[in-house]
């Protein structure tokens, strides 16, 4: 059943609560909604352990979206699903997702008790090509010119580097168009990740106010990115572990990370 909490700045964001036991809020990445088969299958399998807390980001599904955005705003709309939650919970975050649920932890410290993290996607050195500067502004132009489709494109090819002849299959596949549906939003994991994916090192005081019990996952089929980024940011958190996560990439599959963080939550 689809419940409803009112966020800081009014915004009202949806959310569907499953299973009992300590809270877990789950926290998407780009284009990601609480409606998608594997984070149903992933909140399902995580319901058997805990009260899970799957909701849509500001600006997707059922969630209401307030102008102008801010990266703060969707710290707001965590620490309202925890109030709602009891005041406490573990948060589980992926990609964007990820960085967006480090952030939340850095600010909410007194009410994230536990943090995992999959494969922030951080750009540290010239290993892969960093974000183009403008991208942010690439994905609001083309939303503001009525071509979500576009938006959609620019994230292909410039985030995950998809080459454009892939694009056209990718176009006739029914998911195009639930990704076209909230193609503005990315434009908001553009401003989470932005400082993060221009190929500079992460600063050495970045995440340090963080103290929740921090698990920090990368896939070993992944690109190298990820591996430096997970070890980053592990390395930043004062509790903080480590963790490679065999035969997964950045899609990592339910099956394979649930019983990673059902261990690591009730440990």
């Amino acid at each position: 059943m689809m419940n409803k909490v009112v966020s800081k700045d009014g915004t009202a964001i949806a959310y569907e609560q499953s299973g009992r036991g300590d809270a877990v809020i789950m926290v998407t990445g780009a284009l990601g909604t609480r409606s998608h088969p594997q984070w149903i299958q992933l909140a399902g399998l995580l319901s058997e352990h805990f009260t899970v807390i799957n909701y849509d980001r500001r600006g997707r599904g059922d969630s209401g979206d307030t102008l102008p955005y801010a990266v703060q705003r969707e710290i707001e709309d965590i620490e309202a699903l925890i109030d709602a939650a009891g005041g406490t919970a573990c948060v589980y975050g992926i990609s964007s997702g990820a960085i967006l649920a480090l952030e939340a932890a850095d600010r909410l410290a007194s009410k994230i008790t536990k943090l995992a993290v999959y494969e922030p996607p951080l750009i540290l050195n010239d290993g892969r090509p960093s974000l183009p500067e403008d991208y942010v502004e690439q994905i609001q132009a083309a939303i503001e010119a009525g071509n979500p489709g576009k938006a959609v494109e620019v994230f292909m090819t410039q985030a995950l580097l998809i080459p454009e002849e892939y694009l056209a299959p990718m176009k006739a596949d029914p998911m195009w168009q639930e990704m076209e549906a909230v193609a503005h939003t990315l434009a908001y994991d553009g401003l989470i990740s932005r400082e993060f994916m221009s190929g500079k090192p992460l600063p050495d005081d970045r995440w340090t106010s963080i103290t929740a019990d921090t698990l920090v996952i990368h896939g070993d089929q992944s690109e190298p990115m990820f591996r430096d980024a997970a070890q980053a940011a592990a390395n930043n958190v004062e509790r903080a572990e480590y963790k490679a996560l065999q035969g997964q990439g950045h899609d990592v599959s339910p099956e394979a990370i649930a019983p990673v963080l059902v261990h690591f939550f009730k440990a």
